[in-house]
């Protein structure tokens, strides 16, 4: 069954910040969002070419992640824009590593980092975990 997990307009919205690699992390890319991270897109070049192939790694990404309780989009802004505070994981539940993150800003940026990496998957099992209680 096809849910739709991540939204285009985030992904957008994300992409202005692309340089970064964060619309590539969001649609669980890390490798090429790693990759545009240390290159700031590709030296811009890749990061305007991402513009039109937005809506195919969002059709993939809606493939590959289990919708449910937690929703990738809002999880996403959280840490794109609030990381450093732990405020994504104070959303999935995560109590203890959100205080963590709050005091050390967001462990003094490798769980920021960290969580580019998996957050896609965390929330994947989270929303697996929740459906089938």
């Amino acid at each position: 069954m096809y849910r739709d997990t991540h939204s285009k307009a985030v992904g957008y919205l994300l992409w202005i910040f692309g340089f970064m690699g964060a619309h590539r992390f969001y649609y669980g890319r890390q490798l090429t969002g790693t990759l545009w991270f240390f290159t700031l897109g590709l030296f811009f070049i890749g990061w305007i070419v991402d513009l039109f192939l937005i809506p195919g790694m969002d059709r993939a990404a809606d493939q590959r992640y289990r919708a449910g309780a937690t929703d990738y989009n809002i999880a996403w802004i959280l840490l794109t824009f609030l990381g450093v505070f732990g405020l994504h994981r104070f959303y999935m539940g995560k109590w203890i590593t959100g205080l963590l993150y709050l005091i050390s800003a967001g462990l003094f940026g490798l769980g920021i980092l960290y969580d580019f990496w998996t957050l896609n998957g965390q929330i994947s099992t989270s929303n697996m975990l929740k459906g089938s209680l």
